[in-house]
């Protein structure tokens, strides 16, 4: 049968890519232009070796790796709190925003302000120090806090904080919510949001939090029994939402409880003659720390603040 493509010994040539007048059927050279069918060397490679990305820290402060969260709306006739004001602005916390009024160093609107119950309107002029006092931008910050370090914006015996860790996030003054003890690892929320931190931090709201908890010794059954009932802690019984064996030993326990008193866990187990060797809070409100290295962090997605400010924990 007739075909064009074979050659004279019937065998199949190959078909030009481009084809223009008097040149030969012969297939072109795929690679160079000087003729020889051979191919180009990587200059790229050769030139620019492979360099792996590697997550830092500490880094300096980078505007394009932050998040932007949409500003909730405010009633700008709506009077606030001036300690709440100071610390939504960024410059310190409620508690030492009340020391700063009592010291005289607050004015609004050019009178000095020395009433803790003193309320202002955003559209005030207010100043520290005779500085203007502006709105920062929220920040939310989800850190997965490493051992020996101290959950604290400053330390006056200097040992490691979890600030120095999230030091160069940004630029805004932001702060744990809530405490974790120096030797807990785990979830830890970092913000300026003193409304976001407030119901965080309040008991009325019903936030879980999860722990991996492991003992000195296997948790028998009559102590199971009598953690899993409640136990008393500073005149509230404290009861666990939930209690489960997280391996095959008792010694490894999953722990789920939206209490918001200080050691709570440790001194649940200490209560019926255990030890917290280690303890590591893997949830809270939510939020957990997949993905999140120890001892690294990350910004909160929109939609997670989103889910806390909706109460959704």
């Amino acid at each position: 049968m007739y075909n064009n493509n074979l050659n004279n010994e019937g065998e199949r040539r190959p078909r030009p890519r481009f084809r223009r007048e008097n040149e030969p059927v012969s297939a072109r050279p795929r690679f160079s232009r000087d003729g020889e069918n051979k191919p180009r060397p990587n200059t790229f490679a050769e030139n620019r070796p492979f360099r792996p990305r590697v997550q830092r820290n500490d880094a300096v402060y980078s505007e394009r790796k932050r998040q932007h969260y949409r500003q909730q709306m405010e009633d700008p006739t709506k009077p606030v709190r001036l300690n709440k004001f100071l610390a939504n602005a960024g410059i310190c916390s409620r508690r030492e925003a009340d020391d700063f009024i009592q010291a005289g160093v607050i004015t609004v609107n050019g009178e000095t302000v020395s009433s803790l119950g003193a309320k202002v309107l955003p559209t005030d002029d207010i100043r520290f120090h005779n500085q203007p006092v502006r709105r920062e931008r929220k920040v939310y910050i989800l850190l997965n806090k490493p051992k020996n370090t101290v959950t604290t914006t400053d330390d006056p015996q200097e040992r490691h904080t979890v600030i120095d860790i999230v030091r160069n996030a940004c630029p805004e003054r932001i702060y744990p919510v809530g405490r974790l003890d120096r030797n807990t690892t785990g979830v830890l929320l970092l913000t300026n949001d003193g409304d976001l931190a407030a119901k965080l931090t309040h008991p009325k709201f019903n936030k879980k939090k999860i722990y991996a908890v492991t003992l000195d010794h296997d948790l028998d059954e009559v102590d199971e029994a009598i953690v899993r009932a409640g136990v008393v802690l500073d005149d509230e019984r404290v009861v666990p939402d939930a209690l489960e064996f997280t391996k095959d030993d008792r010694r490894h326990i999953g722990l789920e409880i939206h209490s918001g008193q200080n050691r709570v866990v440790r001194r649940i187990f200490e209560k019926v003659g255990y030890k917290v060797v280690s303890l590591d809070r893997v949830s809270f409100a939510g939020l957990t720390k997949k993905k999140v290295a120890r001892g690294k962090y990350r910004f909160l997605t929109p939609k997670e603040v989103a889910f806390l400010q909706m109460g959704q924990f």
